[in-house]
């Protein structure tokens, strides 16, 4: 999106340069404060490039990229605008999406979920997780126990030894691939909860 000044108007337009259609900012779901502030802005801006005064023209640029930055917020897309006092050709990006407390708790256990720029399905990957850490944990409790049971609690151990030793290296080469990187984390979390129980079953 491009912010531009025709007359005193302020006009914001949409890739195609200088043929791209231009629409009134009061047009565009931005709030009125926003629109108002930009045509206050653009008859601001207009007086003082004609003008050439230099404080002045360094508040108003100051001011332009204040509000291309709201305007980046609000419409979550680049804005670009020319200075119309210095030309300086000036992109704004949007402010990255905040991330709830809990996203960023699981971003700190687990690490970075995976290719920059994938969307991170988080319902539906800490459900796959859930589920398969259930699954996981009991498999490794009803071994231990029926090992207990018929033979000896060392034995269990033992089991549950192997069991780990032998689905780590899979669990730690897929935990950066996208959707299998969801079972990975619930299987390594269902090994760590279902130890708990295979040592009170063994001891």
């Amino acid at each position: 999106m491009e912010l531009r000044i025709r007359g005193e108007r302020a006009v914001l337009a949409g890739p195609g340069g200088e043929h791209a259609r231009e629409v009134d900012p009061h047009k565009l779901a931005i709030g009125a404060d926003l629109a108002q502030a930009l045509h206050e802005w653009a008859r601001v801006a207009s007086a003082v490039s004609a003008d050439s005064g230099v404080e002045a023209g360094a508040v108003v640029s100051q001011r332009g990229r204040q509000l291309a930055g709201r305007l980046a917020s609000v419409m979550g897309t680049t804005v670009r605008f020319v200075d119309p006092v210095t030309g300086a050709d000036t992109v704004v990006e949007p402010p990255p999406p905040a991330t709830a407390p809990g996203h960023r708790f699981v971003r700190a256990v687990l690490g970075p979920p995976g290719p920059p720029g994938e969307p991170t399905p988080w319902l539906t990957g800490l459900t796959v997780s859930a589920f398969i850490a259930a699954v996981v944990v009991v498999a490794m409790l009803a071994l231990a126990s029926t090992l207990a049971r018929e033979t000896s609690g060392w034995l269990a151990l033992a089991a549950s030894v192997i069991v780990t030793a032998g689905i780590a290296p899979s669990l730690w080469l897929i935990r950066r691939t996208p959707i299998l990187r969801w079972a990975a984390y619930g299987a390594a979390g269902g090994v760590v909860v279902a130890w708990v129980g295979v040592l009170v079953i063994a001891f």
